[in-house]
């Protein structure tokens, strides 16, 4: 009896902890949201983090992008071929890359990367006491440090998924007139048939909160981080196991939201 006790104990405690974590998170968004339209706006920031989320980002994401739109070709040409049906290739590789691969994976490449660095950075200078050096200069930390860095993170993700989309479906293009035998023509006739404007706006919108969703984490758990170098580092493991499952689980709810009838 005692166990189960235990056992219903635990998981109370485990679920009032994610309640008191979901609510922090959410406040810290709201705070960072709200300077937006709060001057000053520090322009200089938000182009450094624009430019490390988006440009820096662009050859991984690039190359993610183009083998896994080689290797959903392939993979469908061998599964259709079961029942005949590999004229459909060319619609499928588009309907995955731009509503679920371009969107998902780049925004797990981006979390491992940029959602890391800005987790790192932000809590190497709350261990540091930077920013507590900023507040004493009468420097906001939230407008200087995590406003820029939300927007930056919710426009440069969309760039790279316009990007990974193209490569997506030129890596399938050009695994199936290389390697399958396909028509170029008839590829890309067939692809631009199959591409639907909700499609890629789907994926568009999938991409701008994902991009604020790792902005988000990677600033939170930075910000937040204690215990010297140890603290940082678990900071930035949290940071991107966090970003992933959010990004994952936002993929679903959008999904359903706007493809469920």
């Amino acid at each position: 009896m005692n166990a189960i006790l235990d056992l219903i104990a635990a998981l109370g405690r485990a679920f009032l902890n994610l309640l008191r974590q979901s609510g922090a998170l959410a406040m810290f968004a709201v705070a960072g949201l709200s300077h937006l339209i709060r001057p000053p706006f520090y322009w200089r920031i938000f182009f450094t983090s624009l430019i490390e989320t988006g440009f820096f980002s662009l050859p991984v994401v690039a190359l993610t992008a183009l083998f896994s739109g080689a290797v959903i070709a392939l993979q469908s040409y061998i599964g259709f071929g079961q029942y005949h049906v590999q004229s459909a290739i060319a619609g499928i590789v588009v309907l995955a890359v731009t509503r679920e691969l371009g969107p998902v994976l780049a925004g797990l490449m981006v979390a491992g990367r940029v959602g890391a660095a800005m987790s790192a950075e932000i809590g190497t200078m709350r261990v540091t006491d930077q920013i507590d050096a900023l507040t004493t200069l009468s420097t906001n930390p939230m407008k200087y440090l995590v406003t820029p860095r939300l927007l930056a993170g919710t426009l440069a993700l969309p760039c790279l998924v316009v990007v990974a989309d193209i490569l997506g479906v030129m890596g399938g293009f050009t695994v199936s007139v290389a390697k399958l035998g396909f028509s170029p023509s008839t590829y890309i006739t067939a692809t631009f048939a199959s591409l639907k404007a909700i499609d890629v706006t789907v994926g568009l919108v999938k991409a701008a909160v994902f991009g604020f969703i790792i902005s988000l984490l990677g600033c939170y758990h930075g910000y937040n981080s204690r215990g010297g170098a140890e603290g940082v580092g678990a900071a930035t493991t949290a940071a991107v196991v966090g970003a992933s499952i959010l990004l994952l689980l936002f993929d679903y709810l959008l999904t359903d939201l706007f493809f469920s009838q």
